[in-house]
């Protein structure tokens, strides 16, 4: 269960149910904790089109993790909690709407905000069940961390490793705090622009699956879901890495999607099929890797409002995932360590897409590609430089600086710059 408390309301209840006899001692005794401080700034200014022009906020957040150990015997509970609090910096009614902070009902942005997620848990073997906050990282149910505070699910999950070689896992949400919203709300899927109607509540989102290690270098992974009433999703999987030397390997993952309307359809038509690739190669400090993504069917990628896609083409600004939609992706990382510079990381991306079918994209832009005949085209490159300090009173401080740069003809192009610095203590 997730419910809105203060931060500090939040901390005195988690003191109170470590204050156990010695009875549980593992689940006092292996208990870890930290806090982890950010300070976001962000800025997106829109190149063309009607509308609200930038979006320009700078936050500061502070998150505070607790989780206990589990107690004796052949079945182990714990808890584990949450404390998020986001304090308004900067902001204005006209930059407001970055995803950093709350807002109000007259569109202000929040002075500050607290939220709790608490999530219980038992363990048999290597059999774990969740029951309260999540925030999964799944290809069905990916919860988006890109902002201060993550996307949280409520709802129940079953983790299982006891079979060599396997993992299963089975999960229901119900609810979900959005990553700058302190409430708890209904699940929705994305409107990708107007092709679905993301005022169409499910009370239910079930998914699940396995994945196989045929060998430590190869994986295998059939998953399915459904939104209630919404639509069905599978995912196939395929991973390969092929060492080289000590210090250089290829790779190739497959990801494959495919998606129908299910139940009271009550979103209409969901029709896509889409398919995701990443070749690359590693060595030393280089990384160099690419792909080709298309999509199939007369809809865009369905996903749940506020989640990630999972597709490799997805980047700062666009997921790359209209109907019909076809893109080509490319990066390259650089970790400075090889050359004595250890904390130090570079990362550039470039992606392109076309043939996207503008019929049911609700943008003035899109309209006049579907007058004209046309279809919609996008590209985008990201840049990200992370150094994280290695020594002195600063020492584990990150500084991260993302720059994105969006042009496409079937909505509005973009330019996007991320400034973050943080920092966790742990104890």
């Amino acid at each position: 269960m997730i419910r809105k408390v203060s931060l500090p309301t939040g901390t005195l209840v988690l003191s109170a149910m470590v204050a156990a006899p010695s009875a549980f001692a593992d689940f006092i005794g292996d208990a870890k904790g930290s806090l982890a401080t950010q300070n976001f700034y962000f800025s997106r200014d829109f190149r063309d089109g009607a509308g609200q022009n930038k979006r320009e906020e700078w936050a500061q957040g502070f998150i505070l993790k607790l989780e206990s150990g589990y107690t004796e015997g052949p079945i182990g509970f714990g808890v584990d909690a949450l404390g998020m609090l986001g304090i308004k910096l900067d902001s204005s009614p006209d930059r407001a709407g970055s995803g950093l902070l709350e807002r109000g009902s007259d569109g202000r942005a929040e002075d500050e905000y607290s939220k709790l997620s608490a999530t219980a848990k038992a363990k048999i073997g290597e059999t774990e069940m969740r029951l309260g906050g999540l925030s999964p990282t799944l290809p069905l149910l990916l919860s988006n961390n890109s902002r201060l505070f993550p996307q949280i699910f409520t709802g129940a999950q079953l983790f299982s490793n006891d079979l060599d070689k396997f993992t299963f896992h089975l999960g229901q949400v119900r609810k979900v705090k959005q990553r700058d919203s302190d409430e708890s709300v209904d699940l929705t899927t994305m409107s990708q622009f107007g092709a679905y109607d993301d005022s169409v509540t499910s009370d239910s989102y079930t998914y699940g699956g396995v994945d196989f290690a045929v060998t430590p270098q190869t994986k295998l992974s059939l998953h399915a879901s459904e939104l209630k009433d919404l639509y069905g999703r599978q995912y196939l999987g395929f991973k390969h890495t092929q060492p080289l030397s000590e210090d250089s390997s290829v790779f190739v993952e497959l990801r494959y999607f495919n998606a129908s309307e299910t139940g009271a359809e009550r979103v209409g038509e969901v029709d896509n099929r889409a398919l995701s690739t990443l070749f690359g190669y590693q060595t030393g400090g280089h990384r160099i890797s690419g792909g080709y993504q298309k999509l199939w069917g007369d809809s865009p990628f369905p996903l749940l409002n506020g989640a990630d896609t999972y597709l490799f083409a997805q980047q700062n600004t666009s997921l790359f995932a209209q109907a019909n939609e076809r893109a080509l992706h490319a990066r390259y990382d650089y970790n400075f360590a090889a050359i004595g510079v250890p904390g130090l990381t570079f990362t550039l991306r470039y992606v392109k897409g076309d043939e996207v079918d503008p019929e049911n994209i609700a943008t003035p832009q899109a309209a006049a590609l579907r007058a004209a005949g046309e279809e919609g085209r996008e590209w985008e490159r990201t840049t990200d430089i992370t150094y994280v300090v290695q020594s002195g009173p600063m020492k584990d401080v990150s500084l991260r600086w993302r720059n994105a740069s969006n042009r496409t003809n079937y909505t509005r192009s973009n330019d996007e710059n991320r400034v973050i610095i943080g920092y966790a203590f742990k104890f």
